[in-house]
């Protein structure tokens, strides 16, 4: 028999699952809590933040997602727009300061529970690091999901290298750049 050693899954064993509930959309409540640690929000732009995701495919799995509740992009202003289209692109340069994948996959579920979200009246932009040789495999052909970091740790990879991307920007003027907020 082949063994999976994780010892720090012990920490999602051991959760109060109740602790997780969320009443109403989760991508229009997270926001407003107190700690963003908590939340698992790792950087936030004037309309759009960056969130873990909580059953991520890859360490460093995150969904860009504006503060709009809306499932259509239509309905969002050009500001809107134009925001959240940055942050992805603060988002893929956190990603390959803090965790060097040799890729990013970049994908949306649009058009409702066909699409395949489990969230699907409220956008978000998922970028999902990859490497060569990563262990995707092992769903397939072995019925098990390996997840190879703790949520906390990719946490604080990427708030640091979002922290280093905006103290960077700072330095220099650049009109394109997302204007990043951390609390």
């Amino acid at each position: 028999m082949d063994q999976l050693f994780a010892p720090w899954r012990i920490d999602w064993v051991e959760r109060d699952p109740e602790d997780e509930e969320i009443d109403g959309c989760p991508f229009c409540v997270l926001p407003e809590r107190d700690d963003d640690r908590e939340s698992k929000i790792v950087a936030r732009s004037e309309h759009s933040f960056v969130l873990l995701n909580n059953a991520p495919y890859a360490p460093g799995h995150v969904m860009v997602i504006p503060d709009q509740h809306t499932g259509e992009w239509a309905d969002l202003s050009d500001a809107e727009l134009l925001d959240h289209a940055k942050l992805k692109v603060a988002t893929i340069d956190a990603l390959e300061a803090a965790m060097d994948p040799d890729g990013v996959n970049a994908g949306e579920n649009l058009g409702g529970d066909a699409a395949g979200g489990s969230i699907d009246d409220h956008l978000h932009t998922h970028l999902i690091p990859r490497w060569s040789g990563d262990t995707n495999f092992m769903p397939i052909v072995s019925d098990t999901k390996v997840i190879v970091e703790a949520l906390g740790d990719s946490y604080d990879k990427l708030h640091e290298a979002f922290a280093e991307r905006s103290a960077a920007e700072s330095d220099v003027e650049r009109t394109e750049a997302v204007e990043l907020r951390f609390d």
